[in-house]
């Protein structure tokens, strides 16, 4: 358990530096994409800094650091970790769909592996719980 809090404190503190860095440099986590992307010879994505899909992303990673901080506070609770494992999957499937069917974005891909593997990890500590509590 002790493991599963100190992960699960990292990612609480993760997630909210990601959704300031989506709030407060959003045009810059596109242009570090598309930098990548020209390098790798991948299309680069339209740099949009004003919509209300910011509000949305910024809320979503409040979530997921609300969620991971309940993991940490409350270790027993393997409820945290499955609707962290839902959220991550489907922000993880959404990528891939959107990679393949919109358009090869290095940034779809990128967060396809990164909350792919999260989920996974969260999956992980959900089965463990579980496990524990039988």
């Amino acid at each position: 358990m002790k493991f599963y809090r100190i992960i699960s404190l990292c990612l609480c503190i993760i997630f909210i530096i990601v959704g300031l860095i989506f709030l407060f440099l959003t045009a810059e986590v596109s242009i570090f994409f598309n930098s990548l992307s020209r390098v790798l010879g991948m299309v680069a994505s339209p740099i949009i800094t004003q919509n209300f899909y910011l509000i949305l992303a910024v809320a979503y990673m409040y979530l997921v650091a609300v969620l991971a901080y309940f993991m940490y506070r409350q270790p027993g609770n393997r409820f945290f970790p499955l609707l962290l494992v839902h959220a991550k999957w489907a922000s993880a499937f959404l990528s891939l769909y959107f990679f393949f069917n919109h358009s090869p974005y290095l940034i779809y891909l990128t967060n396809f592996f990164i909350d792919g593997f999260l989920g996974a990890g969260a999956f992980y500590f959900y089965i463990r719980i579980k496990a524990i509590q039988r």
